[in-house]
């Protein structure tokens, strides 16, 4: 079996401030590396990375010295007219309104849509699951995005959650296995072992 742990990335000012916080490439506030620094995950035979800044900063504060798979597939979504504004700053948006409205299924105004995002989240994890397997690897770690791991886990995880119910904290994620006979057969499921919700 492959052990993967699925883990988002350090606090950021913005995460702080409840942003959104898509394409801008924020580096880890203060208070997101103490956190990290007081982690303890197991070290991997093999790290992915998505290519934003706080990923890249979380894996080497988790993982100092381990080499790094980036993987651009596995960046944050786009949230085009949301970029790093609130709720607060976003009130009185018409275009925020009809997003909240649509309970987030409408496409980010000049942003990328959630098909997309979740096609492309998936692809790049995909990406992942077959390095490992082709190399043999054993535990691999995945530090990427909050909505990365939600449109993984809603289309792979052995429970039936939506989108938003696969929620972790920053720092937080999840472990799971894959049956690597099963997924290049295309019985693709992730058993979820262990939740780390943090902080």
């Amino acid at each position: 079996m492959l052990k993967i742990y699925l883990i988002r990335h350090g606090q950021t000012p913005g995460n702080k401030l409840s942003r959104y916080i898509g394409t801008t490439d924020e580096s880890l506030s203060e208070e997101g590396r103490d956190f990290l620094e007081k982690l303890d995950y197991p070290m991997p035979d093999a790290l992915y990375v998505s290519p934003l800044l706080r990923c890249v900063e979380t894996a080497g504060i988790l993982f100092p010295e381990k080499e790094m798979h980036i993987i651009e597939e596995l960046s944050e979504c786009d949230f085009g007219e949301f970029e790093n504004k609130n709720y607060k700053e976003l009130s009185g948006n018409e275009n925020y309104q009809k997003w909240i409205d649509s309970n987030g299924t409408l496409p980010f105004p000049g942003g990328e849509s959630r098909e997309n995002f979740k096609r492309r989240s998936l692809k790049g994890f995909q990406k992942a699951v077959a390095q490992c397997i082709r190399e043999e690897v054993n535990t691999a770690a995945l530090v990427i995005h909050g909505g990365t791991i939600m449109n993984i886990m809603e289309e792979y995880g052995d429970r039936q959650r939506t989108f938003y119910e696969w929620h972790v904290k920053n720092g937080g994620g999840y472990q799971v296995t894959v049956d690597p006979s099963d997924w290049q057969k295309g019985r693709r499921e992730l058993k979820v072992c262990e939740a780390y919700r943090e902080g």
